[in-house]
Order: structure tokens, then sequence, then C-alpha cells
């Protein structure tokens, strides 16, 4: 019975990379994908998370789930606009977030929520770990570059240790990102070095034993 990783609000596929790779069927569930879609073991479901149910199987299948609820209106780095966003869109974003973590402790599996530094520390409680992608370059060289990322973590989740290889780190990639209609998705791609550290320090030893 093939194992299934879930990831929530995750529209490019990155994330599941190095589960799919291992033979996972991965399901990505975002309301910004086109239409419901299979690309090898990675399959894409268009859903709004608010709605959105997993079928009995991937809740009987699922060994790790993973989220990335949307951060627009809970960044600290946009703390400056807060006062113009409103009521609604905050509430928003907390209910998103909210949405993820009652899904992670539902499927009882190591998980992850990922955010950037955000005013879910004030509204919920302080990250269990924190990273840059450039301290996973061992994994990926092109993930030279920083971003401070958040994450809430549970179910026995191991976080990887640091493995860096990298002799320049980007400081403004993020920042510079190109500003057009792609620009929120492309700074919110998770880094693939840490998608795969992350694999390693929780699955790959269990599979091979």
């Amino acid at each position: 019975m093939k194992p299934v990783a879930i990831f929530l609000f995750e529209l490019s596929g990155k994330s599941a990379e190095p589960f799919a790779a291992a033979g996972w069927d991965c399901y990505c569930i975002d309301v910004a994908h086109q239409a419901d879609r299979s690309e090898g073991n990675v399959h894409f479901i268009r859903a709004d998370a608010r709605h959105w149910k997993p079928t009995r199987d991937m809740v009987l299948r699922c060994r790790f789930f993973a989220a990335f609820p949307p951060c627009d209106h809970l960044a600290v780095s946009g703390a400056r606009w807060f006062a113009g966003k409103g009521l609604h869109k905050l509430s928003q974003s907390v209910e998103l977030f909210a949405i993820a973590a009652e899904w992670a402790e539902f499927f009882e599996v190591p998980y992850m929520i990922e955010n950037p530094v955000s005013t879910i520390s004030t509204y919920w409680r302080k990250p269990d770990h924190t990273f840059d992608p450039w301290q996973f370059t061992a994994w990926a060289s092109n993930d030279n570059y920083s971003k401070k990322t958040c994450l809430w973590t549970g179910g026995g989740f191991v976080m990887p240790a640091v493995n860096a290889m990298c002799q320049a780190i980007d400081t403004k990639r993020v920042l510079n990102a190109p500003r057009n209609a792609d620009r929120a998705n492309v700074r919110s791609v998770t880094p693939i070095g840490f998608m795969r550290a992350l694999y390693a320090a929780n699955f790959a030893h269990k599979l091979a034993a």
C-alpha cells in the first residue's frame, strides 16, 4: 500500500518532489489549480481548503501532512499595511491557518505548517523551528538565498539538521522577485533543498529498514 503525503495550499507541487520520487502518492490541494490533474505520483486537486475533505483512502494511507497557508495578511514584513487591510482579510488568513492546524492534528502523522515570521505567534503559539533556504544547499545548491521561515510541527516530526554548502548567500532574491501576477506564488514556493532534507530525516531510514 503506497503511502500518501498531503500538501494543503500547495500550487507548484515542488514540495511533493522528494516524496513522489520515492513512490508516494502526493496530493496538492489549492483553490488556484485550474483543474484536477496528475503528473506521475503528484495529484493536483482544485479545492477551497474551507470545504475540502480527504477521501477515506487518503486518510488511511496518509503518512505526512504539510500546509502552506497564505501569509499575505499575517507576515510581519507587511505590518505597515495592516491597518489598511481590514478585519475581514485578517480574519480570513487566520481562518485558513486554523484549518491547516485542525487537519494537521486530525491525521495523527508527522506534520509541518509553514509561514514566514507572522502574527500567528501572537494568535496561537510560537513556531517550533525556523530556517533559511541556504541552510540546506547541500541538497539543492540553487537555494542559496535567505528567507526566514517558521514551522509549526507535531506528530513526531523531525527537523532536519542544517547541511549548508554555499559560498555566497543572496539576501535580496525574495525581495527582488519580478513584480508581476506570479510574484506572490514565486515568493512562496518552498525551497526544494529543505524538503529533500525533511524527507531524509523523517522517512528515508524508515523505508530502508
